[in-house]
């Protein structure tokens, strides 16, 4: 996701936003305290984390080896009990496979554009991916409204295409998007089992201060929509380093301070969330620009950042 200036954000208050999970850098002395207390936080495990797979020099479009997959995923299984990944092909459905190897549940998401043909590979692969066991949910299409690559009633098809297939697995079908599309296309919203929703402050170009307090209100304000169904926060971060958005400022300390208190707020409320991301991937500065490299909790490298 990156910032769009018609975006709509619907404005909502809600009581105690902040409470206990607001963390005062202020009061940590020294880098170091804040790099144990990024350590600290990452060791007692995250429900999900997104799974980036290319390495530097690689791109959407090159073909991944399993041995590169086992290697990234042996990194990160410690960590986390769910993995995400966003396509079936081109070796990405190859991550469910070597998931499952690691005992973690994963989201498993079929990538949809305007390439028609593409798309037929995605789902077709999806299908058999979790009816040979490997997709504990499926998504269908990531910010494809978002990216006005698919009309709301094409959508719609590759959507019930799948839960036809799938039916009687009991794997729950959604669709990922921006937090605010459940809220204008209903007809998305009665079509999925489960909402998976991307909430990013950064790219609404808040200040750190109040990035938690404005990533719960994209999720009270999706729930409010959700008919009663689970919603899943499939995205949300903060870079480490780049350009500036309005008041949203990349730096190792605001990364830090925005993960842990996602995950004191995530996990002392029992909401289900995916890390974005696990490893920074050069290819993506295109649109984002340089920040767009740096959303990993490891470096290019493999190595984590504090």
């Amino acid at each position: 996701m990156s910032f769009r200036i018609e975006q709509l954000y619907i404005k909502k208050q809600f009581n105690s936003l902040q409470g206990e999970d607001f963390i005062d850098i202020a009061k940590f002395s020294s880098p170091e305290d804040l790099n144990n207390l990024y350590r600290k936080t990452l060791k007692q495990g995250m429900h999900g984390i997104c799974f980036s797979l290319y390495e530097d020099g690689q791109k959407p479009g090159d073909i991944i080896t399993a041995e590169q997959i086992r290697r990234r995923m042996s990194i990160i299984a410690p960590y986390s009990q769910w993995v995400r990944s966003f396509s079936c092909t081109e070796g990405n459905e190859l991550i469910p496979q070597v998931a499952r190897a690691f005992n973690k549940k994963t989201l498993v998401g079929a990538w949809l554009g305007n390439d028609k043909e593409k798309n037929k590979l995605e789902i077709e692969a999806l299908i058999k991916l979790a009816k040979s066991g490997y997709v504990d949910i499926a998504a269908v299409g990531n910010e494809v409204l978002y990216r006005h690559d698919l009309s709301e009633d094409e959508l719609l098809d590759y959507i019930n295409e799948v839960k036809v297939a799938l039916k009687g697995l009991n794997i729950p079908v959604g669709y990922v998007d921006a937090y605010y599309e459940f809220a204008i296309k209903p007809r998305i919203t009665d079509a999925c089992d489960v909402l998976l929703t991307n909430c990013y402050p950064f790219w609404e170009g808040t200040s750190i201060d109040y990035a938690l307090m404005h990533m719960k209100n994209m999720f009270y304000q999706t729930l409010q929509f959700a008919n009663g169904k689970k919603v899943i926060i499939t995205e949300t971060g903060w870079p480490s380093q780049g350009e500036s958005l309005k008041g949203a400022v990349p730096s190792h300390q605001n990364l830090i301070k925005y993960f842990v208190e996602t995950q004191m707020w995530t996990q002392s409320d029992n909401i289900e969330i995916f890390y974005f991301s696990s490893f920074d991937e050069s290819w993506k500065v295109g649109v984002e620009g340089e920040v767009g490299a740096f959303w990993g909790l490891w470096n290019k490298n493999e190595q984590l950042k504090f």
